[in-house]
C-alpha cells in the first residue's frame, strides 16, 4: 500500500514482505500466478519439483528438490541440492562442480522449509555473499523481545550454536540488538558460505568447526550488506543470466518445437546480453529456411514465416522484415483459403462449387436476372477475436452475437442484376462508381484506399468473372450501408456477404448461408483486411446465436439458435441502448495487431481469447435463462479483455462514457474491435435505460447519437423475384 508522511515530501510503496509475497502465490488467488517463466527444467523423472512451487528465470538441473509453494528466482542450481516448502531462492548461482566436492561426495545442501537465501555482490569483493534467514524473521525486532532468525528465538540460536551475544553485536549506546545489525554473514569461499548457512538454519549437524570458521571469517550486517551492495553488478548479472536462459530456451523451441513460444520476446530478452545478444539472434535467423520447409500441417507458414519476422527485427534488419511480412498475411489467406475447403493459386482466386463446368462453355442467350439482397447488420455480446484465422484455423472459437435492424429497416444491401452491355458497373450509395470492362483485368492486391475492393474481391473469390453468365451478358451491382463508416456493427463483412449471396444466386450455385459465410472469410483475405466469421454469421442469420468453430479440413461452424422469448425480446429491447460514440476506427487497424501477437504466440492473448471463448458459452446459458443481469456481468468481463487484447480500443471519450453510464448500468462495451464505433449500455431495469438515454440526448458533455433497434427475427432474407 501507499504511506504518505506527514511532511508530504515522499511517497513509500509498500511491495510486502517475504511471507506475505508467499501468501500472495499461494492464496486463493493463486490460480492466476504463472508458475513457470523463462526457466529450464529437467525431466520429472530426475528431479522433484512441487507443481505448486514457482521458477522464475531460473535454470533448474537433474538432482534438484524443490517443495510446495516455494519460490526459485534468477538462479542457477545444480548438484545435490533440495529446497524445503514455503521458501524462497533468489540470485542465487550453486553449481555441483568438483569445487564443491567434500570428501569425494557431491555437496548435499538443504534449504529448510520456511527459508530464504540470496547472494548479492558487494563493491570491492569478487565474489558474491550469501545471505539467509527464515521467512517470518523481522529483521528490525530487538533481540531481547521477539527476534528471531531462521525461524527461532535469538537466545536459542545462541545457546544451540555456542555463540555469544557480542559475536553479533559490538557497538554501544541505545541501539537496539536485532538481525538488522547483527555481523552474522561471513564472506569467505562460496563453499564455505553455503557450510555456515546450512549450520545457522539447522540443516547440518552441530560442528564445532562451524564455529571456529564463522568466528575468524570477516563479517558483515544487513545494514552494512544494504550500503555495499554493487547494484550495477547485481542488475548485469541478472540481465545476462536471462538473456542466456531465453536463448537456450529459444535454441530448443526453434530446433525441436514447434515454435509454441513467443520467438519476439525471447529475442528482446536475448537482446539485453548487449555483447552476444544480436549474433546469437544472427544464428537463429540462419535456421529459418529449415523452418519454412516443415510441414504446415503441423508447423503453419504463417507462424514460420512470422518468426523470420521477429528475427530480422531483432537483428536489425527493419527492411527485409517488412518484405517478408507480406509473406505472413499471404499465408494467413492461403490457409483460410484452404480451411474453407477451397483452394486458391496465383492465377486463380476462383471458388466456384467444385464441378463447376461453366469456364470455357458455349455462351448462352442474355437473361435477364435480378438478385436483392437485405441484410440486418450484428451487435457482439461477447467472443469477438476467437472467429478470427489463424485463431479459428487452429483452435476452437466461439461467439454470442444477435442480429439487429436500425430504425425500423434492414440497413446493408445489395441489388445486382444482368445487363446487355459487356462488363461490369459497381456503384455504391456515395454515388461513387466504377465501370470495368474486363473483369478478367480484376488482379489483386488492391489498395487500400480503393472503394470497390470489397465487390472486386467477391467477384474474384465466387468465380463469377469465369461462370458463364458473363458470356453474353455484363453487370450491375449497387450497394449500400445506412451506417456509420468504422461502426463496430460488422458492415463491411455483412455487405460482403449480401454481395457474395447475390452472386451465387444469379450463376445458380450455393448460396446457403454457411456457404456464403465460408467465402466470405477468404473474400476479407483477398481484400487485405482480414477478419473472422462472426460479422457475416450475425448477418446472415436471424436473431440470438451461439456459433462455435472447430479447427479441420474444412473449417466447421456450428450455429446454435437461441429461441428468444417474448419477454426476453421486450426486456432486451428496452434495456440495451445503442449508441454511436461518433469516434471512427477501421477494424482491420486493430485487427493486424492481434493476429500479429497470435502468430507470436502471446501467452497473454491467448489465455484472454480462451476466456472470451468461455464467456460466450455463459453468455448464452445467461440469456437462455432470462438473466439480463448475468449478461451484463459477462460484457464488462469481456471489455476488460478486449482492452487487454488492445490498449487503444477505448479513448478517453469512451472513457468518460461509460464512467457516466456505470451507475445505470449492469454492462457495457464497444461492439466489434472497438476503438469507436458503436457502444452497447445494458441498463440496470428500463426506468434506468429511459433516464439514461434521456440524459445522454440532452447532455452537451456527450456528442453521442442513440439509435433504435430492433431484433431481426425474420427467417427469410428479401429476395426480389428474377
Amino acid at each position: 500500500g501507499l504511506g504518505q508522511p506527514e511532511d508530504d515530501d515522499l511517497t513509500f510503496l509498500h511491495f510486502g514482505t517475504s511471507s506475505e509475497v508467499m501468501d500472495h502465490l499461494s492464496g486463493s488467488d493463486s490460480v492466476l500466478v504463472g508458475r513457470r517463466h523463462l526457466c529450464s527444467i529437467p525431466a520429472t523423472t530426475v528431479c522433484d519439483i512441487a507443481a505448486s512451487a514457482i521458477i522464475l528465470s531460473s535454470k533448474i538441473s537433474p538432482g534438484i528438490s524443490v517443495g510446495e509453494d516455494s519460490l526459485v528466482y534468477d538462479s542457477s542450481l545444480s548438484g545435490n541440492i533440495q529446497i524445503g516448502s514455503q521458501s524462497i531462492v533468489v540470485g542465487v548461482n550453486i553449481q555441483g562442480d568438483s569445487e564443491y566436492k567434500l570428501v569425494g561426495n557431491l555437496v548435499r545442501f538443504i534449504l529448510p522449509d520456511r527459508h530464504c537465501l540470496w547472494e548479492v555482490p558487494l563493491v570491492g569483493h569478487t565474489g558474491r555473499v550469501i545471505i539467509y534467514c527464515g521467512l517470518h524473521d523481522n529483521p528490525k525486532s530487538p533481540f531481547t523481545q521477539d527476534g528471531t532468525f531462521c525461524g527461532k528465538p535469538w537466545r536459542k540460536v545462541l545457546y544451540d550454536l555456542g555463540i555469544q551475544e557480542k559475536d553479533l553485536w559490538t557497538f554501544s549506546g541505545t541501539q537496539e540488538a536485532c538481525l538488522w545489525n547483527a555481523k552474522i554473514f561471513s564472506i569467505r569461499s562460496y563453499f564455505e558460505m553455503l557450510s555456515l548457512a546450512m549450520w545457522f538454519m539447522g540443516s547440518s549437524s552441530p560442528d564445532e568447526s562451524m564455529l571456529s570458521m564463522w568466528r575468524d571469517s570477516p563479517r558483515i550486517s544487513l545494514e552494512e550488506l544494504h550500503r555495499s551492495v554493487d547494484f550495477p553488478l547485481l542488475c548485469m548479472g541478472s540481465i545476462n543470466h536471462q538473456a542466456n536462459l531465453a536463448a537456450e530456451i529459444a535454441k530448443a523451441c526453434i530446433n525441436y518445437g514447434i515454435l509454441g513460444r513467443n520467438l519476439s520476446q525471447l529475442c528482446e530478452e536475448i537482446l539485453q546480453n548487449e555483447i552476444a545478444g544480436i549474433e546469437i539472434c544472427k544464428d537463429f535467423l540462419a535456421l529459418c529456411p529449415t523452418l519454412q520447409a516443415q510441414d504446415p500441417a503441423v508447423l503453419p507458414r504463417s507462424r514460420a514465416y512470422q518468426v523470420q519476422v521477429d528475427l530480422l527485427r531483432a537483428c536489425g534488419e527493419e527492411e527485409a522484415a517488412s518484405m517478408v511480412e507480406q509473406k505472413v498475411w499471404a499465408e494467413v489467406a492461403n490457409e483460410t483459403a484452404s480451411a474453407v475447403k477451397y483452394g486458391f493459386g496465383d492465377s486463380s482466386y476462383s471458388l466456384a462449387c467444385e464441378g463447376n463446368t461453366h469456364v470455357g462453355s458455349m455462351p448462352t442467350p442474355f437473361q435477364t436476372r435480378r438478385a436483392r439482397i437485405d441484410l440486418p447488420v450484428r451487435i457482439d455480446f461477447v467472443g469477438g477475436w476467437s472467429d478470427t484465422p489463424p485463431w479459428s484455423l487452429e483452435r476452437p472459437g466461439c461467439v454470442l452475437n444477435m442480429a439487429i435492424g436500425l430504425e425500423g429497416s434492414l440497413p446493408v444491401g445489395t441489388i445486382i442484376e444482368t445487363t446487355e452491355t459487356a462488363g461490369i458497373l459497381i456503384y455504391d450509395d456515395l454515388e461513387n462508381q466504377l465501370y470495368i470492362e474486363d473483369p478478367m483485368r480484376i488482379i489483386p492486391p488492391f489498395d487500400k484506399d480503393d472503394r470497390f475492393r470489397l465487390v472486386k474481391s467477391a467477384l474474384l473469390v465466387t468465380g463469377v468473372i469465369r461462370d458463364k453468365i458473363l458470356s453474353a451478358s455484363g453487370l450491375k451491382i449497387r450497394t449500400w450501408s445506412k451506417v456509420p463508416r468504422g461502426s463496430g456493427l460488422g458492415t463491411s463483412s455483412i455487405l460482403a456477404a449480401a454481395v457474395v449471396k447475390g452472386l451465387l444466386q444469379l450463376m445458380e450455385e450455393d448460396d446457403s448461408n454457411d456457404n456464403v459465410a465460408r467465402i466470405v472469410l477468404v473474400v476479407e483475405q483477398v481484400m487485405g483486411t482480414g477478419g473472422g466469421w462472426q460479422d457475416q454469421i450475425g448477418g446472415l442469420y436471424p436473431g440470438i446465436k451461439c456459433t462455435s468453430s472447430f479447427p479441420g479440413q474444412p473449417l466447421r461452424l456450428q450455429i446454435v439458435p437461441l429461441v428468444a422469448s417474448s419477454k426476453l425480446v421486450s426486456e432486451l429491447q428496452q434495456r440495451l441502448l445503442l449508441v454511436f460514440t461518433g469516434q471512427v476506427r477501421l477494424a482491420s487497424q486493430v485487427l493486424q495487431k492481434v493476429v500479429t501477437r497470435y502468430l507470436r504466440r502471446d501467452s497473454l492473448l491467448i489465455s484472454s481469447i480462451k476466456r472470451l471463448v468461455t464467456l460466450a458459452k455463459q453468455g448464452r446459458e445467461a440469456l437462455m435463462n432470462c438473466s439480463i443481469d448475468e449478461l451484463g456481468e459477462i460484457m464488462l468481463e469481456a471489455w476488460r479483455l478486449h482492452q487487454e487484447l488492445d490498449p487503444h480500443c477505448s479513448n478517453e471519450l469512451v472513457d468518460k462514457l461509460f464512467s457516466f453510464a456505470d451507475q445505470y448500468c449492469c454492462g457495457y462495451k464497444l461492439v466489434g474491435a472497438g476503438g469507436g464505433g458503436f457502444a452497447l449500455l445494458l441498463a440496470k431495469d428500463c426506468n434506468r435505460a429511459k433516464e439514461l438515454r434521456q440524459l445522454l440526448e440532452s447532455s452537451s458533455d456527450f456528442d453521442v447519437t442513440m439509435y433504435n433497434w430492433s431484433i431481426f427475427l425474420d427467417q427469410h432474407i428479401a429476395v426480389s423475384p428474377c
